[in-house]
């Protein structure tokens, strides 16, 4: 049988040596590398290639998010490009931009990508898009819902089921104008970097019917209308999926605000479990800033 060279011993290696050397023990040997060794030896190079030069872990993998649009009423051909870039420059992560819904036919349309972020305004869908969709964050997908995603579907069958899934129900907003938004949590890393109060110069103010117990509220404003407070963020728990909503975010008056960008980036950290109880990211996941 052929001999593997782990398994050659020096002293019969060299069958043409004197026989005083041949069969005198050797002074010394070199090991035999078994084959857990052999793995283990090969395991340590293999994560050695995961350190950089100064032993520090090296970077996650950006995350890699869905970003879902369509509809009417909202400029989404400007929005999307604007919040993609501008909320990637905060965290590390990447959007994939599918515009409308023919690909959420498919039940496992999110696989691949680490949350999906809707910004939608379609007042009907199949009921197997929203059954796909609801299920995928059901399952643990991260979720992130903004603006005219809470009003959306009114006139699908599905439509109690989608309210369930957003943890808030509404179904008209205040007209267009300024308002100011107050925190509700002070202790939470979403929101901890947000003053007190800040106003955004223009938007839509989504009534709140009702929200449910389980949801977090995080901010409310006051109609400048008829004085009743509304929750405007908050997050909720989906069968196995985190859930961050906003009902702001219309136009770019309020994307354009460095609170709201912000606002974003901690909630999709947040779904994803990539936010620390300080309100930084995770290890890897911030973005170093641009020097000018």
């Amino acid at each position: 049988m052929r001999q593997s060279p782990s398994n050659v011993q020096l002293s019969k290696a060299f069958p043409l040596l004197p026989g005083w050397l041949r069969w005198h023990k050797p002074l010394w040997r070199p090991p035999r590398i078994t084959g857990g060794a052999t793995a283990l030896a090969l395991w340590l190079l293999a994560i050695s290639g995961s350190f950089a030069a100064d032993g520090a872990p090296a970077a996650p993998p950006a995350l890699k998010v869905l970003y879902v649009t369509c509809g009417g009423y909202h400029d989404y051909a400007a929005q999307a490009p604007y919040l993609t870039t501008n909320v990637s420059q905060l965290v590390n992560a990447t959007f994939e931009v599918k515009v409308g819904l023919e690909g959420l036919s498919n039940p496992r349309f999110a696989e691949g990508y680490d949350a999906v972020f809707y910004n939608v305004c379609e007042e009907k869908a199949p009921d197997q898009v929203l059954d796909n969709a609801m299920q995928t964050a059901r399952n643990g997908k991260p979720t992130v819902l903004m603006h005219c995603s809470i009003h959306a579907f009114r006139n699908s069958p599905r439509i109690k089921e989608w309210e369930t899934f957003c943890g808030l129900r509404s179904k008209v907003h205040d007209p267009y104008g300024p308002f100011t938004i107050s925190k509700l949590d002070q202790s939470s890393p979403i929101t901890k970097f947000l003053a007190e109060e800040w106003k955004t110069a223009g938007d839509e103010l989504y009534q709140t019917i009702a929200i449910d117990p389980q949801s977090h509220q995080l901010l409310r404003a006051k109609s400048p209308v008829d004085g009743r407070q509304h929750i405007v963020c908050w997050t909720s728990q989906f069968g196995q999926g985190r859930v961050f909503c906003t009902t702001l975010g219309h136009d770019m008056k309020t994307c354009a605000t460095t609170e709201f960008r912000q606002l974003l980036a901690n909630g999709l950290l947040w779904a994803c479990g990539k936010l620390g109880p300080d309100g930084a990211p995770a290890s890897g996941y911030s973005v170093a800033p641009t020097r000018p």
